[in-house]
């Protein structure tokens, strides 16, 4: 079955959730819906035009996190891993419309618009090989030779980049990133609420969010995701 959507879910620790989530409402420029789930441990960020693609969750414990579910048209609702052991989930749904960027004070906009898969080098090619047969597409060259990237199709609101790293071996994580017009604009207005400074590269600035949670603020257009 073919991808419709892809929502990618921020999960936090229970002491970390009330000041992981206001974070993300307040970078995102959303609301937060009813909470859902058993124990309350759901809930959804509202975009003001559009459907939502990002989630949160209150784990039982262990460190934050992010995680993605793929959404397909009459889907089972499972629980998967990928071979390098990364955590998705299989899920129905109809959302159609991506939310636009978001405009801020000064002028410049922004937008959560990419997923990246942080892969240990032994592992690298299989998962290329496995989320690009997974979500459909080739795993294309990047910008830099660490990085392929996966097509996205055209309304998905998320991006996939699979990213090298130089450890040989170990788990499969992911981290957000956000486009941007104004890099410096964009990366002060987190660290104003509340987000700090990890390092730089040549196209994208390295943040944690309140709760130790890395992301990057990156150079490129918010509306179509290219550099």
């Amino acid at each position: 079955m073919s991808v419709g959507w892809l929502t990618a879910f921020l999960d936090f620790p229970a002491e970390d959730f009330a000041a992981g989530t206001a974070f993300w409402l307040a970078v995102t420029a959303t609301t937060l819906s009813p909470v859902r789930g058993e124990d309350g441990e759901f809930a959804t960020l509202v975009p003001t035009a559009g459907d939502a693609f990002l989630r949160v969750q209150r784990l039982g414990g262990g460190p934050a996190r992010v995680h993605l579910d793929v959404h397909r048209a009459d889907a089972e609702f499972a629980v998967r891993r990928s071979p390098g052991g990364f955590e998705f989930c299989d899920v129905d749904g109809d959302e159609r419309a991506r939310p636009a960027p978001v405009g801020w004070p000064g002028g410049h906009t922004s937008l959560v618009d990419q997923v990246c898969l942080d892969i240990p080098g032994d592992l690298f090619d299989e998962e290329c090989a496995f989320w690009a047969a997974e979500l459909g597409g080739e795993a294309l060259a990047g910008s830099r030779p660490e990085f392929r990237a996966l097509v996205r199709p055209l309304g998905i609101p998320l991006r996939v980049l699979l990213q090298r790293l130089d450890e040989p071996t170990g788990p499969v994580r992911a981290h957000l990133d956000l486009a941007t017009t104004d890099r410096a604009a964009e990366t002060a207005r987190h660290v104003a609420l509340g987000a700090t400074v990890a390092g730089h590269g040549p196209r994208w600035t390295v943040l944690h969010d309140p709760t130790g949670l890395a992301y990057c603020v990156t150079d490129r257009n918010p509306t179509t995701g290219l550099l």
